[in-house]
């Protein structure tokens, strides 16, 4: 099945008009792509959602995103930039209907505290996933990417760009990397 758009989330600290975000849908083009808020952003909070006000906005946002643009929910590859990327995962682990996953920046654990893990859900996950993250990334070392994501039983292609959690100065190889998964998948 092919790819029928991409659905875009942001980081806990960001919105929607990132700039990551915005590259991101820029390289994809013409595919159809949606970059979109979780409710505590568009109420004009700062804490982030807990995750089951979280899943259910991206199930009713990817849900409108199909129908806004004809094309089967299960053809969406959705993505997000750490927090926006765990959410979208823990979606699609629930059973969301996606074509794929693109996490940038995972935080497969806060900063300097390896033992708090996010990985429960990752043995759930069978769709393709493409993960980029900065070989400094303190949410996660490579090594601890290799054990924790090996748990997924759909395809894992990890991608290490230079730098930290922020993503910016990797913008570019972000989205060469983005453009020809997504074209991987068909």
């Amino acid at each position: 099945m092919s790819v029928g758009g991409l659905l875009l989330t942001p980081g806990a600290g960001a919105g929607a008009d990132s700039p990551t975000l915005v590259a991101v849908e820029r390289a994809v083009a013409p595919l159809p792509c949606r970059r979109v808020d979780f409710p505590y952003r568009l109420a004009g909070k700062k804490v982030p959602d807990r995750p089951p006000v979280a899943i259910n906005h991206l199930r009713e946002q990817g849900t409108a995103f199909a129908a806004d643009t004809g094309i089967d929910p299960g053809t969406v590859v959705f993505g997000g930039r750490s927090f926006g990327g765990r959410m979208c995962s823990m979606a699609v682990a629930e059973g969301m209907p996606a074509a794929g996953l693109i996490l940038l920046s995972y935080p497969l654990h806060p900063p300097a505290q390896p033992t708090k893990l996010r990985v429960e859900h990752l043995p759930r996950i069978t769709v393709p996933v493409l993960a980029i993250s900065g070989e400094r990334d303190p949410f996660g070392a490579p090594a601890e990417f290799e054990e924790h994501f090996a748990t997924i039983p759909g395809p894992v292609t990890m991608v290490w760009v230079p730098g930290n959690h922020d993503p910016r100065k990797a913008e570019p190889e972000i989205c060469e990397r983005i453009v020809d998964w997504i074209a991987a998948l068909g």
